[in-house]
């Protein structure tokens, strides 16, 4: 009897199937396809981390710090900072993301997530200020210092070149180191945010007295940064005399409503320009407000009547809301051009 033959396995390179030892551990679910794990990724004790000393930012917001804490209480950390390893000290010092690690230890967290890379020294600084120059919240002034001393571990290069290296337009970079020119309290506005770099921008080139005069309308009622802009244009175009005073009446009649002081059907529109050119304290400019109330036919100078006048006006202002004499009010703006147009007067006399 003959037994049937054994069938032998198919050997061939097309139907075999290798294991490697990787095979045990890889992850074949359906989410892990096009996925690749990070073993830089680490969750590292706060106290083995320590912030960079040469960093941009040297200026922390503590209220926008406070509220990171905050959210970190609530979510943990949402994004892990990145550090590199220093073998000599053994600690890993931040590359990216100091105020994580600040709010995290304000919010008592033990660890935080951290990418470990490892940077150049030529390169540090230059991923450094890639990460923060475009941030809103890392105010100019550190930008500023932070390109001064790129320019400086770049070996003293053009100005040209260090835009380059971190991506911005050598426009952008003058703009930012101008900044430094302003005096300190303005840096110091900078800073706390009561001003922003574009409104500061307004500030530069001005004398002392106007960019005083300019940086308290900008600071009082926030203004844009165009509207700085235009009302720092305002101040050289007409030569106002460098005197804070007259700065101010000059800085309200350029806010006043153009409907208030060009429409020529306004009488009070065409008397306050008048009296607000007249702050400039030009006889040409008092000549043509005296010659503007003749040919509307005011009554002359009485003494009596301008103190029954003064009176009536001194008890209209002790009944007027404090709202509506904000600077860009109508009211506001007659006030501080009368203003201007007194002191001019009774200096002359």
């Amino acid at each position: 009897m003959s037994s049937a033959p054994i069938p032998m396995a198919d050997s061939s390179p097309a139907r075999r199937r290798k294991f490697t030892v990787n095979d045990l551990f890889t992850d074949h679910r359906p989410q892990a396809v096009g996925v690749t794990d990070l073993t830089s990724a680490k969750e590292i004790q706060l106290s083995r981390i320590e912030p960079d000393p040469d960093q941009p930012r040297h200026t922390f917001d503590e209220a926008k710090l406070a509220e990171l804490t905050s959210s970190i209480l609530i979510e943990g950390v949402l994004q892990p900072i990145v550090v590199r390893y220093e073998t000599d000290r053994d600690v890993y010092v931040i590359v990216h993301g100091e105020r994580r690690w600040r709010a995290s230890k304000a919010a008592g967290l033990q660890s935080i997530p951290a990418l470990v890379r490892e940077v150049p020294e030529e390169r540090r600084l230059i991923q450094q200020l890639m990460e923060n120059i475009v941030r809103d919240d890392l105010n100019a002034l550190d930008r500023a210092a932070a390109l001064r001393l790129l320019k400086s571990q770049l070996g003293d290069v053009p100005w040209e070149q260090v835009a380059e290296a971190v991506g911005i337009r050598r426009s952008r970079l003058f703009q930012l180191l101008g900044t430094e020119k302003l005096p300190e309290h303005i840096q110091a506005d900078i800073r706390a945010g009561r001003l922003s770099e574009k409104q500061s921008r307004a500030l530069q080139g001005l004398s002392e007295t106007h960019r005083e005069a300019l940086r308290d309308v900008i600071v009082a009622d926030d203004l844009p940064a165009e509207e700085a802009m235009r009302l720092a244009r305002e101040l050289k175009a007409h030569k106002i005399p460098d005197d804070s005073n007259a700065a101010a009446a000059a800085l309200a009649r350029f806010r006043t409503p153009r409907r208030m002081i060009n429409t020529p059907e306004d009488e009070l529109g065409l008397l306050l320009s008048a009296v607000a050119s007249a702050a400039t304290g030009s006889s040409r400019e008092r000549a043509a407000l005296k010659r503007l109330a003749d040919d509307r036919e005011l009554d002359p100078y009485d003494e009596d009547r301008l103190l029954s006048e003064t009176l009536a006006l001194a008890r209209s202002l002790a009944r007027t809301p404090r709202t509506d004499l904000r600077p860009g009010s109508s009211a506001f703006a007659a006030l501080a051009a009368l203003y201007g147009a007194l002191d001019v007067a009774l200096a002359n006399e």
